[in-house]
């Protein structure tokens, strides 16, 4: 298996000693090669005093004035070091001091010159610990007998050499191309390449697809050896694997979601009810069982973790595991199914009052699609009372007999997660309000199609807040009880004290949202935060609601919701701000889709299997490891010592990597999405739009189309009709002679200028609207911008949004 320096350094903890031997099987080097290879590795590292040899063994040292980080470039070639630790410092890296070291890399950094209030410490690449570009999109030229390729993200500041490769390179010349790495660069030796796919004459001849996939580096086929492992798995459920397991195959069992994917159903959860008293039922949340197929450190298992996640792109999808794993996991209807089951006992105000947690078999009665659930539940509501305006066509209910015999299942099932979200938005949770569908189909019917097909996870997915459906309340029935699930699920592991990977949404910034606050003051929407010096979950939820009786709700929600920080997953628990909780939260229910879930997964199994009831043999007193009776009453290590030290290990191995790979999958996803706006602006150009200012720099302000929900800017220098100055304090642009101000929060008319499809670019003209300046409002004494002092304001691009250092030469 091919192993990173970040991959190999992340199995040292603390300041323990570990020996080749221990390596060479969690890296997976099974021959002479790759024996080989880990021990030039550790060579290495100890001759730079990264790690100490002891006894035969090594130990990693861990140094005050070297941080790790991943690197963040800007095409000027100054680089910023972003560390993983919350709120630590950024450190800034001057183009001299990058040691070959590319945007996205990730890196060790020695620090050389301490911070203070306006600078940023400095320091100086020691180590390249995990390449980010193991190909780029580029432009090949001929240079006399010579190829050279150039990549079209100026953030990467190189050319690259390409190597002959049977391709005829006369062909590439002047085309765009996807190039993979053969050779980074090597002391005086510039990187090398080959050409892996000529993708046309420029990025819009391209397709998007390639285009994302290439730029990010997406895995688009399964190795050979991870397709051979799936021929191994079993094509049913067999006696054997119904060891242990309670069978739910006699209850009910539906699933609800969303239509079939091309690559066909990928169904990791079901619901079963049963009614157990006046005003008491038991909800059974049953969860696909990928773990018991996928053995840990089998190639199945190394791809999904290389992988992190499956990615959506538009109606293409890469997955995370092959086909065949999603034919032996998913919840199909009719077929039996191993699962693992969140068994939660709810009363009719919402408040879970026992839950456990059980390996099991269910069989799905009835597969519904999230339109099918909401014309059941809404089959005795008057027109009146029927969401509108409805952006999905519903079946009428009389073509629904079929499931005639859940209508009142469903119908309970509603009413208790309604509940349930009660219980949430209590204790201060918010959900964000965000559109289903932006473009109007007779518009553009293929992007239209495009964005209200987007996909999202049945819980809070990778936002980290709750994204609600005005259009189909019904899919709440799946989301309230996933989202509880996971909540329940993680309380477990911790009363348990069990290795987890913890799902993480910290505090957002006071200052940003401070200055949404701003936006808003100006648009005559007053609110002050309960605290100044932090923030609360029910600000945001106050906030929401103030958006849903304005007219710019849409936009001022995706604003908001740029305010909120990653959600990250880690070893600790601790706060999830969207979903108002304090501490513990974690994914559970898409181990099809996630690494992380298939990872709390094998703890429980874990659990199952090896779990301690009682504190040793001669205690008579046992309790449940697999109920929720259990919390508060164990005082002892319910894992044997190897199989805790070993879970503990690999999850500290993993948690950055994932959080990173989702990252990623974010990015592409954007990416995708910005490319076909920036298509459908540029057959647009010239048109009028209605827009609402966005933001307010000295170079121009940001314009946020409402119709469309598309970005652009209004440079400052074409506005003719005056000099206009730059308020950073009022956030605004100032006309010297006119008095007409363009300020946060006003509204304007624009016309779409031009359009740069790669860099997703649209530069407006700002045609009608703004506002009038008022005599009284006095001038900023000095500009206090960052770029304005670096004099880079004008130049930067979208690419350059970094922080920028205003020591800079």
């Amino acid at each position: 298996m091919e192993f990173s320096i970040a991959t190999l350094l992340a199995n040292f903890t603390d300041d323990k000693l570990v020996a080749p031997k221990v390596l060479e099987k969690k890296l997976n080097c099974e021959d002479e090669v790759g024996v080989r290879r880990l021990q030039i590795a550790l060579d290495a590292l100890e001759k730079i005093g990264i790690l100490v040899k002891e006894r035969g063994k090594y130990r990693r040292i861990f140094e005050e004035d070297v941080v790790e980080g991943r690197l963040r470039c800007s095409s000027k070639g100054f680089c910023f070091a972003i560390q993983d630790v919350e709120a630590a410092e950024d450190i800034y890296i001057r183009e001299s001091h990058l040691s070959t070291a590319w945007n996205g890399d990730r890196v060790l950094v020695k620090v050389t010159k301490e911070g203070s209030r306006r600078r940023s410490p400095e320091g100086e690449v020691r180590l390249i610990l995990e390449r980010a570009n193991s190909s780029v999109l580029a432009r090949v030229k001929q240079d006399s007998n010579s190829y050279r390729a150039t990549p079209l993200d100026d953030r990467l500041l190189f050319e690259l050499e390409i190597k002959a490769n049977g391709l005829n390179l006369e062909e590439a010349v002047d085309q765009l191309v996807h190039v993979e790495i053969v050779r980074y660069p090597l002391g005086s030796y510039p990187p090398l390449g080959r050409v892996a796919q000529i993708l046309g004459s420029d990025a819009q001849a391209a397709s998007e697809i390639d285009i994302v996939c290439c730029k990010h580096d997406l895995p688009r086929l399964f190795p050979e050896a991870v397709l051979k492992a799936t021929k191994t798995l079993p094509g049913k459920v067999r006696k054997t694997d119904l060891k242990n397991r309670l069978d739910f195959r006699h209850l009910p069992t539906i699933t609800i979601d969303g239509p079939t994917s091309p690559t066909g159903p990928a169904i990791d959860d079901a619901l079963t009810l049963e009614k157990l008293g006046d005003d008491l039922w038991q909800i059974g949340v049953h969860i696909a069982d990928v773990s018991y197929y996928i053995p840990p450190g089998s190639p199945l298992d190394q791809e999904a973790q290389r992988r992190g996640n499956s990615i959506y792109l538009g109606e293409t999808v890469l997955p995370m595991f092959p086909e065949q794993v999603h034919r032996n996991c998913t919840l199909i209807q009719g077929q039996d199914r191993l699962t693992v089951s969140v068994l939660l006992q709810v009363n009719a105000s919402g408040e879970v009052l026992e839950f456990e947690i059980q390996p099991s078999v269910i069989q799905v009665d009835h597969r519904l699609d999230y339109q099918q659930a909401q014309a059941i539940v809404q089959r005795h509501q008057s027109p009146e009372e029927t969401p509108a305006p409805m952006a999905y066509e519903l079946p009428p209910v009389e073509t629904l007999q079929e499931f005639e015999s859940i209508f009142e299942m469903l119908d309970q099932l509603f009413q208790l997660s309604h509940a349930v979200r009660l219980q949430r938005q209590q204790r201060g949770a918010f959900d964000l309000n965000l559109p289903e569908k932006i473009f109007p189909d007779e518009t553009n019917p293929e992007l239209g199609k495009f964005l209200s097909t987007k996909f999202q996870y049945d819980d809070e997915g990778a936002l980290g807040a709750m994204v609600v459906s005005s259009f189909l309340p019904a899919r709440s029935i799946v989301t309230e009880f996933m989202l509880l699930a996971n909540q329940l699920v993680a309380s477990h592991l911790r009363a348990l004290q069990v290795p987890a990977i913890y799902r993480v949404h910290r505090i957002p910034d006071p200052a940003d949202v401070q200055e949404i606050l701003k936006l808003i003051s100006n648009m005559g929407i007053d609110y002050r935060l309960e605290d100044e010096e932090t923030v609360y979950p029910r600000d945001y939820q106050s906030l929401v609601q103030l958006f849903s009786t304005s007219k710019a709700e849409k936009v001022l929600t995706y604003l908001l919701l740029s305010t909120l920080k990653p959600a990250t997953y880690s070893t600790s628990p601790g706060p999830h701000f969207g979903l108002a909780l304090d501490l513990g939260y974690t994914h559970f229910t898409s181990p099809m889709r996630r690494y992380p879930d298939l990872l709390v997964h094998r703890v429980l199994h874990a659990v199952f299997e090896h779990g301690r009831d009682r504190r040793s043999s001669r205690s008579k007193e046992r309790v449940n490891l697999r109920n929720s009776t259990c919390h508060g009453k164990i005082t002892w290590n319910i894992l044997p010592n190897d199989v805790q030290e070993a879970l503990e290990e690999h999850f500290a191995s993993v948690a950055v990597h994932v959080s990173e790979r989702e990252k990623l999958a974010q990015e592409a996803e954007t990416d995708l999405e910005g490319l076909k706006k920036a298509e459908f602006m540029q057959q647009h150009t010239g048109e009028v739009f209605h827009g609402l200012i966005t933001g307010v720099q000295s170079y121009g302000f940001f314009v946020e189309i409402e119709e469309l929900l598309v970005e652009g800017l209004v440079h400052v220098s074409s506005l003719k009709d005056d000099w206009y100055e730059y308020r950073s304090r009022q956030q605004k642009l100032v006309g010297r002679k006119n008095r007409k101000q363009y300020r946060l929060g006003d509204r304007v008319e624009v016309q779409v200028k031009s359009v740069d499809y790669y860099r997703q670019q649209i530069d407006l003209v700002a045609v009608g609207g703004g506002s009038e300046a008022t005599d009284d409002e006095a001038p900023d004494e000095a500009p206090d911008d960052e770029m304005d002092e670096l004099g880079l304001d004008a130049e930067l691009d979208a690419n350059d949004s970094i922080h920028a250092n205003p020591y800079e030469d």
